[in-house]
């Protein structure tokens, strides 16, 4: 029974007994019992205004806590002046100014958030608490449209607040972290990814052309003075008049050839250092990719390697480096050459729609290991590889601000593909 039924009823009692009463008392004497009558409506009509006194407290109560539960914090309530009353209005009305302010500020920081999440150029993977992806922003849906795999087995054993870099296609680098914050007193996981090609392939640089400075130096200090000396020697007959020096003769000539291979090999490495900026102007692609079939159809024919090339006949104008882009695309197909070894074929297709070049050999294919070192300095997968071939070529494609992969679609089927759009 609620406390305003037992109220009215104890009311409702008490006047009744005292009606009895007086009746009882006083029914011979009519003048005070007619008294005794409107004493006990005066207490009626008393009872009842403190009662609407007492009952107001909680009918704003009531309707503050709707309120509440509603979430609507722009109710308030007007004071009464009745003192009581006006005391609970007002701790009830500053209250109801604080939560909105608080939840004015929350709201604010929300939007903030979520603005902040969606704008970041990093990518963003929530995750709820079953470990399901909740929401993801657009630089984490771009990053897993390119790399559908990126986070596939990747995550497992990985604890939280740890990171780790992983490398895909042997180009792009990402740096997976993995956090956590508490939700509602509950822990969740969230996912960022970060590229940081540009980083990796500048602080390679760096290292490999110090390396590469020193290395040269030392060599040019070394093979020049060598070199000088034993084609002095050499050039001395008086030396070479005893039939038993040939053999020291021709040794002597073949560590002059050696010492100038050794140069080449270390200008190869200078020309990787020295790569100027593409100094771009407009240029046939089609011719130039003719220009290189031609040039590289005869070594290609010597390992029976056939080049098939799909073009238009009409020009396709590009703004490129002619020196730089040829030597890449020389590079690229020399590689595939390279990685076919007998007999097979290589295939260039221009395609204009789409602004790709894409190169396809039917070579043995990358292995899923090597495809992480792809484009990696001196790295190589051949006997007496250099490994500044690929990147040469990475340097000069990204020279000219074009988009590129390197990998295996499928069995003998190997592609290299460029975007020509910067």
């Amino acid at each position: 029974m609620k406390l305003k039924t037992k109220y009215i009823l104890f009311l409702v009692i008490l006047h009744l007994t005292c009606l009895v009463m007086s009746y009882f008392i006083f029914k011979e004497n009519k003048l005070i019992f007619l008294l005794t009558e409107v004493f006990i409506i005066i207490s009626i009509l008393i009872s009842l205004s403190l009662y609407k006194h007492l009952i107001a407290p909680l009918t704003y109560l009531r309707q503050g806590i709707s309120a509440i539960k509603d979430k609507d914090f722009n109710v308030k309530f007007l004071l009464t002046g009745k003192k009581e009353v006006d005391e609970l209005v007002d701790v009830y009305n500053r209250m109801i100014d604080e939560l909105r302010t608080e939840r004015t500020k929350q709201q604010e920081q929300h939007f903030f958030l979520e603005k902040l999440v969606q704008t970041s150029p990093t990518g963003i993977i929530i995750l709820d608490y079953d470990g399901h992806i909740k929401q993801i922003n657009p630089k984490a849906t771009e990053i897993l449209a390119d790399n559908p795999n990126l986070l596939k087995n990747q995550l497992q054993g990985m604890k939280t607040g740890s990171s780790k870099t992983l490398r895909t296609n042997g180009l792009h680098t990402y740096k997976i972290q993995k956090s956590r914050f508490i939700d509602r007193g509950f822990e969740r996981i969230f996912i960022m990814l970060e590229e940081v090609t540009a980083e990796i392939f500048a602080a390679e640089k760096s290292v490999y052309s110090k390396v590469i400075r020193m290395m040269a130096h030392e060599v040019n200090n070394t093979v020049g003075p060598v070199n000088s000396i034993i084609n002095t020697a050499l050039s001395q007959q008086n030396l070479w008049l005893n039939d038993d020096d040939a053999a020291l003769k021709n040794a002597m000539k073949v560590a002059v050839d050696r010492n100038q291979n050794l140069n080449v090999f270390m200008r190869n490495f200078a020309d990787l250092v020295k790569l100027p900026e593409a100094n771009r102007k407009k240029t046939d692609l089609v011719a130039l990719i003719r220009s290189v079939s031609e040039l590289m159809h005869y070594p290609a024919n010597e390992k029976n390697i056939t080049i098939k090339i799909e073009l238009h006949e009409e020009p396709y104008f590009i703004f490129a480096d002619v020196e730089q882009m040829e030597q890449a695309l020389i590079n690229i197909v020399k590689n595939a050459i390279e990685a076919i070894g007998d007999t097979g074929s290589i295939k260039i297709t221009l395609d204009q729609l789409q602004r790709s070049l894409t190169i396809s050999d039917t070579g043995k294919g990358i292995s899923q290991q090597d495809t992480e070192q792809l484009f990696s300095p001196f790295f190589s997968t051949k006997k007496d590889g250099q490994g500044i071939g690929l990147t040469l070529v990475r340097e000069i494609l990204l020279n000219h601000g074009f988009e590129f992969s390197l990998k295996t679609v499928k069995p003998n089927d190997t592609q290299f593909e460029i975007k020509l759009t910067p």
